[in-house]
């Protein structure tokens, strides 16, 4: 039975019989993955923060320093971060950002610390670009 209803019956079955066996494959990282995370609890580390830890470091590294970024105005915003080290840059940073943002032609926005380092914004055919930028670099 090589050909029921105009399907390949033992390509079909070859198709379905790969996929069952990645899918046990898949299981068995799946568990082998669970118990590195069980291991790394047991000697005290936080798995919780080492998947987050995994995570970003799967993202490319402008989408991280964007979500990064956007994450910190947010706990801003909700002052999360008030009267903190952290929260007091995080204003001073949020209320440049305003500034350049009113002042900006709309191509790019950089933020920079009291340190000279920042980020720098661009709109590249509609899509932002977030760089890391060093201190004196910022144009």
């Amino acid at each position: 039975m090589s050909d029921a209803g105009g399907i390949g019956a033992d390509r079909l079955r070859s198709f379905v019989e790969r996929i069952e066996r990645l899918e046990e494959e898949k299981a068995a990282l799946t568990a082998d993955i669970r118990e590195v995370y069980a291991e790394a609890k047991g000697e005290g580390f936080d798995t919780k923060v080492m998947r987050q830890v995994v995570r970003l470091r799967k993202m490319d590294s402008g989408d991280r320093q964007e979500q990064e970024a956007i994450l910190d105005l947010y706990k801003q915003a909700l002052g999360m971060l008030d009267g903190t080290p952290l929260g007091n840059a995080a204003m001073k940073a949020a209320q440049r950002l305003v500034d350049s943002v009113a002042k900006s032609d709309g191509d790019s926005v950089s933020i920079t610390g009291p340190d000279g380092n920042g980020v720098k914004i661009k709109n590249e055919d509609g899509k932002k670009k977030v760089e890391t930028v060093s201190r004196g670099a910022m144009a």
